[in-house]
């Protein structure tokens, strides 16, 4: 069992079916204690009637919220999602709880004894959050693995956010659209393939060990210093694609903190992000049978 943290926004999707509670981080950590680990969100919700709600939604999951922050002057996290076939589009309403995060002495202890930490861009579109987290980062072991899972969502990103978080993780996980949005804003070369764009942030980011490149139901490409291995995806009936990159997050980072090879961490990010794909919402109920059979599947 694997002390994983979510760091950042918590928050509810407010989608035309009715709330559905969200936030990478959240989603992250939901799906990585129903994977076996030991799963910590670090957010901040109001002290609100979704606040409240959050916390009944959150406490029969595997995973810890004990050291969820509460706000008496910022409301929970909203935002509004419209879908198009299925793909969402987002207006993330600010400010919020989550742009207030604070690095208090238990937060500081969750980061140091922390396995691997999850953490976004769009939680530090907020100074004072993005300070936070940071300094939090800063306060992990030599060894921990530090997922930065690339968000862009505009305006809640610059060049100096992604390079800072570039220059302290140890993985990086975009997806298709992000890449060349993310060499342009870093002014690095354009590439031509996304192997070239994941080699030329390995190159430029000595830190990194680890460059995933999602493509929806088109699979995954990972590079390493060493080797690099394409998947073609898992075809499903997708219900909506909420959640889904950050339940691959959370399957990629448990095979890797295994020591799994690339061919493993791409299967298990697939599956999980295509089952919670075929689903509605980030946290779907997963029957045991059904966390059984993607295991196998998996590990073969």
């Amino acid at each position: 069992m694997f002390r994983i943290l979510g760091i950042g926004e918590l928050l509810w999707d407010m989608l035309p079916a009715g709330p559905q509670l969200g936030g990478a981080p959240a989603n992250f950590g939901v799906m990585a204690g129903r994977l076996g680990d030991d799963a910590v969100i670090l957010s901040r919700i109001g002290h609100d009637a979704l606040g409240d709600e959050a916390l009944s939604v959150l406490r029969p999951l595997p995973v810890d919220c004990s050291l969820l922050q509460m706000d008496v002057a910022q409301p929970t996290g909203r935002v509004t999602v419209q879908l198009d076939q299925g793909q969402p589009t987002y207006t993330i309403h600010q400010p919020v709880a989550w742009d207030f995060l604070e690095a208090t002495t238990n937060w500081l202890d969750a980061a140091e004894r922390a396995d691997a930490v999850c953490f976004g861009s769009l939680a530090q579109r907020s100074e004072i959050s993005r300070k936070t987290i940071q300094t939090l980062l800063a306060r992990t072991r030599s060894d921990c693995q530090r997922v930065f899972d690339v968000n862009l969502r505009a305006p809640f990103y610059t060049a100096e956010i992604l390079r800072e978080s570039l220059q302290i993780a140890t993985a990086v996980k975009m997806n298709d659209v992000e890449a060349p949005l993310m060499l342009a804003l870093l002014k690095l070369p354009v590439a031509t393939t996304l192997r070239h764009a994941a080699e030329s942030v390995l190159d430029v980011f000595s830190n990194l060990q680890l460059v995933v490149i999602t493509r929806g139901g088109e699979g995954s490409l990972l590079v390493s210093r060493s080797e690099w291995h394409e998947h073609a995806g898992v075809p499903v009936e997708v219900a909506d694609t909420i959640g889904a990159g950050d339940a691959f997050t959370a399957a990629m980072t448990h095979y890797l903190l295994l020591g799994a090879p690339l061919a493993t961490l791409s299967e298990a990010g697939n599956r999980w992000g295509s089952f919670i794909a075929s689903q509605r919402g980030a946290m779907p109920e997963i029957p045991a049978e059904v966390l059984r059979r993607i295991q196998i599947e998996i590990e073969g």
